[in-house]
């Protein structure tokens, strides 16, 4: 219900799903003090490749083992990662109609190297609500609670498998080679809609 408030987990590059939950609620709350799960949006994205889905994980370092909370989730660098996904990235948009007028707000993630994996995850949500046009203040979890009271847990929904959006769709890059693809990354929809990204999501989702 709008003006709720609700509670997340972080995510890279977030799937249009997360921001279904994210542009009506009230409060937003983000996860950091869970014990950190494996292959979901928090290290995931998807995004439109050329041979059509096409997921990117950021590698990450755990310094205690199974047990880390999400908070202390570290960032690996041992392989190039950053660069990879940068080339990825472009060669899914390059020729969509606005990579070239956004590049530049998400290029730089991809320049800098950050320690935790919530610190990258928090400056590409704040850019994307930035370049929608979205005002929205962030908390973060001071405490695990499994079962929070008065808001709407969304940890487990908004995983990159179980993400659930309603989703029209809208021209992607290679959609009349393998079909509309739902439910990608928030980038996908900015870097083929342009300024009526928000639109869309305030009229769709």
């Amino acid at each position: 219900m709008a003006g709720e408030t609700i509670i997340v987990s972080t995510s890279y590059l977030p799937p249009i799903g997360y921001f279904a939950a994210l542009i009506n609620a009230g409060k937003i709350y983000i996860e950091l003090d869970e014990t950190y799960p494996k292959q979901t949006c928090r290290n995931h994205a998807n995004i439109y490749g050329p041979d059509g889905r096409q997921t990117l994980s950021i590698p990450v370092k755990k310094p205690h083992g199974n047990h880390t909370k999400t908070r202390d989730i570290r960032i690996s660098y041992a392989l190039p990662w950053n660069k990879t996904h940068w080339r990825a990235i472009e060669t899914a948009y390059n020729n969509s109609p606005f990579f070239l007028y956004y590049q530049d707000y998400f290029r730089p993630y991809f320049e800098k190297e950050y320690d935790c994996l919530v610190d990258l995850n928090s400056e590409i949500l704040k850019t994307v609500f930035r370049l929608l046009r979205i005002s929205k203040e962030i908390r973060y979890s001071e405490t695990y609670v499994k079962e929070p009271a008065g808001m709407h847990d969304f940890r487990k929904e908004l995983t990159a498998k179980h993400a659930a959006a309603v989703c029209p769709s809208y021209t992607q890059t290679f959609g009349e080679k393998h079909g509309f693809i739902p439910n990608l990354s928030i980038i996908d929809l900015i870097f083929n809609v342009g300024p009526e990204a928000s639109e869309y999501l305030m009229l769709n989702i």
